[in-house]
């Protein structure tokens, strides 16, 4: 008897188990959560857990709770893909991420393969979409992109800083070198002569040699192609040497983290970004939720919660969270998000405004005061 009753409860709870499954939906997101990049991992697992918990408060999707599963690719193109298959495995309709282009375009592969829609939060390479592995869909980003980033960088050094001798570095990563690229195309096209381009390695500790050669150059404006860990680093070391360069770069400066690396010297960087959604008046009840948690929705925080926010409201309007479906509702759907209404492109772009330059000042960042 005792044998059946342990069998009977055993099968009791499996059924429990599987019944609770079946009224789920598992998503996900993925990015650095370890590493020197983790502040934006951060970042979109706050705004993931919140987008969550606030569906899951108004009834889920589809009448089903959302499960949240997160990944960590540490910003690598390997893991990233091992990471992909783990999701993929796991059965996530959605994942939001990757936060890195260099892990963003190899994990698309995975997930157009296995049926999982992708979209990105934060990875601004074209390529992510240009060739995107199944162009019909699947494959989306909530931000802009390099070419259109540094386009409006591009400009604004060429007409802005006319006259200053600027020079351009990069990381070689995806990300870094693709927006330095575009950037320094744009400067050219509107009249500048860079007076150097460089790559640097990612990870390093001391840049004292780059920074040597940028003082002997006369360097007065320093565009970096990367990410906020090392710029820091490049810009308090340019200090160390009696520099009063200024540095510019782009997105990947939108973490409070930037500032705790340079301290004082990071007075008076640039940088572009989009509007910050923290300003829309949409935005301000959620912003206020964030904020009474201890949490600052900076950077991409409210971008990840904008790319689940689409995803749920087009498995609504499909009636299902199925693959096919999906994708054909986020090409043809309009969504309200938290950033604004929102459509993607035929490529998978999203159609909100391009980018504004910041100025970080005081240990904070701010629109560029014209």
């Amino acid at each position: 008897m005792k044998r059946h009753l342990i069998s009977g409860v055993l099968a009791a709870t499996l059924m429990g188990a599987s019944a609770l499954a079946q009224a789920q939906i598992t998503i996900a997101t993925a990015g650095p959560m370890t590493g020197q990049y983790a502040s934006f991992g951060a970042q979109m697992k706050a705004g993931a857990e919140q987008a969550v918990a606030d569906l899951n408060a108004a009834g889920g999707v589809l009448g089903k709770q959302l499960k949240l599963v997160i990944g960590d690719d540490a910003c690598d193109p390997k893991q990233a893909v091992a990471v992909a298959n783990q999701l993929a495995s796991q059965g996530a309709a959605l994942v939001a991420g990757h936060f890195c282009s260099g892990s963003s375009i190899p994990a698309s592969s995975v997930y157009v393969e296995e049926g999982v829609v992708q979209i990105s939060p934060a990875s601004t390479n074209p390529k992510f979409t240009d060739e995107r592995p199944n162009p019909k869909g699947g494959t989306y980003r909530v931000c802009g992109r390099d070419d259109q980033q540094g386009g409006v960088a591009g400009k604004f050094l060429a007409t802005q800083m006319k006259g200053k001798k600027v020079a351009f570095v990069h990381d070689k990563s995806a990300y870094g070198k693709g927006l330095a690229d575009a950037t320094m195309a744009a400067y050219e096209a509107a009249g500048g002569k860079p007076v150097m381009y460089e790559a640097y390695t990612a990870g390093e500790k001391d840049y004292t040699a780059l920074v040597s050669k940028l003082k002997q150059a006369g360097v007065e404006i320093l565009y970096v192609g990367g990410y906020h860990t090392e710029a820091g680093l490049m810009v308090r070391q340019m200090r160390d040497q009696g520099m009063k360069t200024t540095l510019v770069s782009g997105d990947a400066l939108v973490t409070d983290e930037y500032w705790s690396i340079t301290g004082d010297a990071g007075q008076g960087t640039l940088m572009t970004f989009s509007p910050d959604p923290r300003k829309l008046p949409g935005a301000a009840n959620l912003v206020k939720t964030f904020r009474a948690k201890g949490i600052e929705p900076e950077g991409y925080v409210l971008y990840t919660y904008a790319a689940i926010q689409a995803w749920a409201q087009a498995a609504k309007a499909a009636g299902s969270a199925d693959y096919a479906k999906v994708v054909n509702a986020l090409n043809t759907g309009k969504f309200q998000t938290v950033l604004g209404e929102l459509s993607f492109d035929a490529k998978g772009d999203v159609s909100l405004p391009g980018y504004v330059f910041y100025e970080w000042k005081n240990g904070k960042y701010d629109y560029l005061a014209k």
